[in-house]
């Protein structure tokens, strides 16, 4: 049987590949560009700016068939600074 691709289960696949963990020190490494992105969404940022983490999650949640370990992998090459 075909497993849903709910909201509940990309929460349950970010809770099992420690998503959450793994962005907040993707967040605090220095070598990572990590500083918060525009949001439209006045009602919820006031200031226009959306946290890091909650952007990737918000992500993940629009996107349940993604795998949150190979997000993670893709998004570290991603942001890493170029020196």
């Amino acid at each position: 049987m075909l497993q849903k691709n709910t909201k509940a289960t990309a929460l349950r696949n970010m809770e099992d590949a420690g998503f959450y963990d793994a962005l907040r020190v993707m967040e605090k490494d220095k070598t990572l560009k990590t500083e918060p992105s525009y949001s439209g969404n006045v009602n919820a940022y006031p200031d226009h700016q959306i946290p890091f983490v909650e952007k990737h999650v918000a992500y993940l949640l629009a996107h349940p068939r993604v795998n949150p370990k190979h997000y993670l992998s893709n998004l570290r090459l991603m942001l890493r600074i170029k020196s």
